[in-house]
């Protein structure tokens, strides 16, 4: 059995709605739609778009009003969800969620970007750094 899992960066939830999101998202007929940079939090969205038809919804979407976030859709309901990576700052824009299932785990990642200047580049690292456990956990878990 195929699973069809599928990857976007919005730039924009309620934006891209405004643009045919949902009626492409209904089309997929995908098992998994991972959402990053939605910069929206659920409660400010329509039914539909908070809670599309056929999916669990699982959102983390970043404590700043309009800005980062990740969502993730999902036809089956996971085995288990998990917000974040533990790293408290990070974890406050909403950069990833971790979703398990029977055989397989998906991670909605939106890493964090150093900024032309440099400025976020030990954000960034911190937040790579954190991501390998994370990752590794994850690996470790489904031995």
């Amino acid at each position: 059995m195929k699973t069809k899992l599928l990857s976007w960066n919005v730039n924009g939830l309620r934006s891209c709605a405004r643009h045919g999101f949902l009626n492409w998202f209904a089309g997929q007929q995908a098992d998994v739609i991972a959402v990053q940079e939605i910069k929206a939090r659920p409660e400010q969205l329509e039914p539909d778009l908070k809670n599309p038809n056929g999916y669990h919804a699982f959102w983390n979407p970043a404590e700043k009003a309009g800005y980062s976030g990740v969502a993730l859709f999902c036809k089956s309901e996971p085995l288990s969800v998990e917000l974040g990576i533990g790293l408290d700052k990070l974890d406050q824009e909403g950069r990833v969620i971790t979703a398990e299932f029977a055989n397989f785990i998906v991670v909605n990642s939106y890493f964090p970007n150093s900024q032309r200047d440099h400025s976020r580049l030990p954000d960034k690292l911190a937040f790579c750094q954190a991501y390998q456990k994370h990752i590794t956990h994850w690996q470790n878990k489904g031995k």
